[in-house]
């Protein structure tokens, strides 16, 4: 056992930092890292059912802390795109590979469980990949969450169904001989049991275990919540996962949803890894070597197809191209719930084998491809944005007073405090996505590069008094602010800076007004933590103030040498060391 936890651990140390790398992610890593070490590889684990059936824990502890992310209300403004887009992506997704696959020369009924088990996508794939990207939080984020967790749904009864279409000899989940209206009854009483018990059980029971104060303790009860769940849910015949996330949503707007992920996390990140490797090492590549052209064309083509539906289902739900597109990109490969469906499909006698091998083999290419995909996608979406496929909007109006570059919550901050002041305020922002997204809440802004000399001039910027400069990228900034002083240096310019070396160019190329936009809220925490600790309030808001007017002047005064790393950390350590001969002599004063 202890040879066999050195292997995995060894295969993923040298696959995942070597694919995350070269820009191909994590879950790639995994999935060759399986592979290599697989029965089709160097063969040193063959207990490969095993170790996937005991690896889907990571994706029962995936959802779980999915499943915190959302609290029940806004649960239910997704029920849209849970059971209208899930709905409609299942079924013609179903509908279309269903008829690929008899044209292919399978049964009707293989062809209606090869369609139902490839509509599905992976949920612990597309939600980890986007999780990388920071995209969950995105419109497509959502929309692909939403369809996972009807594909959660849809696959219960799915796998009752497969039975059914077999000639072989095979027990279905009836085989308790409860009739399917008892059955529906049960799991309905389950579910609002379980809500019942999470309301008064679970949080008083969580509250007595904070009291003990054991990490250890503390870990074990988040571990049992989960499990318990996901048994609870398999007893009547529903997902683990869908019980997992169940049992997080109860839980998302608790006081102890963070305790809970911080102690569920490490966990979840090694399940998880060893899920995907357990999916590579479950790949027969003696049937890719066979067959090369047929599994590499069809794994595409199960992506292609999926994709179209899913571009077409993201452009009908009023998503932007960009964010269709994404969407096609996230969840088009198929998921780990093929493989339960074919493993029921097997025994039934609807699919022989010899296919269930091939089947496989797609499944999982087609998650292989996925990553590369949202690679080709980021450059795509890139060389749209530098080719202006979209048009810049036309501003019309007289103009306003303030004109701000960049609306990302930096921007938005100060527009709407101008707004409450009745100030008016042009907004460009340089992300058609995002103008679009901040457009659905009443915002106005224009879509445009606000280093555009075209587009500054028709903003009215010869005629505003304020430029507040809130763009994120460097290069941006700067190149928009060298446009602004050469052309309209009548403006007062109030620059963000994303860090240090951003201070400095702002600072060198004149501009007085420079906001760091974490610095302040930094220093408001240092004076608060100094309060916790017993420090006295006045004394804690003067070491602060002293202390933020001191950083300040010395960002100012050191941007002369910033291009200069020996003048600059000499020059750091000299401040600091001022700093702190200033505080030392207040303490010796004070005492």
């Amino acid at each position: 056992m202890l040879e066999l936890t050195a292997i995995f651990l060894a295969a993923a140390v040298l696959a995942v930092p070597l694919f995350k790398r070269f820009g191909l992610g994590t879950v790639l890593g995994y999935l060759a890292g399986g592979a290599l070490i697989g029965p089709s590889g160097l063969a040193y684990v063959s207990e490969v059912e095993e170790t996937l059936h005991f690896a889907e824990f990571g994706v029962v502890l995936l959802l779980f802390v999915i499943g915190l992310e959302l609290e029940p209300m806004r649960l239910w403004r997704l029920r849209g795109a849970v059971f209208g887009t899930g709905g409609l992506q299942v079924l013609l997704s179903t509908i279309a590979i269903s008829g690929v696959a008899m044209a292919f020369g399978l049964t009707w009924q293989a062809s209606l469980v090869v369609g139902l088990a490839l509509a599905m996508s992976s949920t612990a794939f597309a939600t980890q990949i986007l999780t990388e990207k920071h995209e969950m939080a995105t419109a497509h984020g959502q929309a692909a969450f939403g369809i996972l967790l009807f594909q959660d749904l849809a696959a219960i009864p799915a796998l009752a169904f497969v039975p059914l279409l077999g000639t072989g000899a095979v027990e279905g989940e009836e085989g308790s001989g409860r009739p399917v209206w008892l059955s529906a009854l049960i799991v309905v009483g389950v579910i609002a049991g379980l809500i019942i018990a999470g309301r008064l059980f679970l949080r008083p029971l969580l509250r007595i275990v904070a009291t003990v104060r054991s990490h250890e303790l503390s870990i074990a009860s988040a571990l049992l919540v989960v499990i318990a769940t996901a048994l609870l849910m398999e007893a009547v015949g529903l997902s683990t996962t869908l019980g997992a996330f169940m049992a997080g949503v109860l839980l998302a707007d608790s006081e102890y949803r963070h305790e809970l992920e911080s102690n569920i996390e490490p966990f979840k990140g090694l399940f998880l890894g060893l899920f995907f490797m357990a999916v590579g090492m479950s790949a027969n590549l003696g049937v890719v070597i066979e067959h090369p052209i047929l599994t590499i064309g069809l794994s595409l083509a199960l992506v292609a197809v999926k994709a179209v539906i899913l571009f077409g289902l993201g452009r009908w739900r009023g998503e932007a191209k960009g964010s269709a597109l994404s969407l096609s990109v996230a969840i088009s490969a198929g998921g780990e719930f093929a493989f339960v469906i074919f493993a029921a499909a097997g025994p039934a006698g609807v699919l022989t084998t010899a296919q269930m091998e091939v089947l496989i083999v797609i499944v999982t290419l087609s998650m292989a491809w996925t990553p590369l995909l949202f690679i080709a996608r980021d450059r795509l979406l890139k060389r749209r944005s530098d080719g202006s496929a979209r048009p810049f909007d036309e501003i019309q109006g007289d103009g306003s007073r303030v004109i701000i570059a960049g609306f990302g919550r930096f921007g938005q901050i100060v527009g709407r405090l101008l707004r409450l002041r009745r100030v008016s305020f042009t907004a460009l922002d340089s992300n058609p996505e995002h103008v679009d997204f901040l457009r659905k809440f009443g915002n106005r802004i224009h879509y445009g590069d606000a280093s555009r000399l075209e587009l500054l001039r028709a903003a009215k910027a010869q005629d505003a008094q304020v430029f507040v400069l809130a763009i994120d990228d460097f290069e941006a900034s700067m190149r928009t602010l060298h446009v602004v002083q050469e052309h309209f240096p009548h403006l007062r310019i109030v620059a963000r800076a994303r860090n240090r070396q951003h201070a400095y160019a702002l600072y060198g190329a004149g501009i007085e007004t420079v906001i760091r936009e974490n610095f302040l809220g930094s220093v408001h925490a240092a004076e608060r933590t100094l309060e916790e600790l017993g420090f006295e309030r006045a004394d804690s808001k003067r070491s602060a103030k002293q202390f933020a007017q001191y950083d300040e002047d010395m960002v100012k005064a050191m941007h002369v040498h910033r291009d200069d790393e020996k003048k600059l950390i000499a020059s750091a350590k000299q401040y600091g060391a001022e700093l702190e001969r200033i505080f030392n002599q207040d303490a010796t004063e004070s005492s």
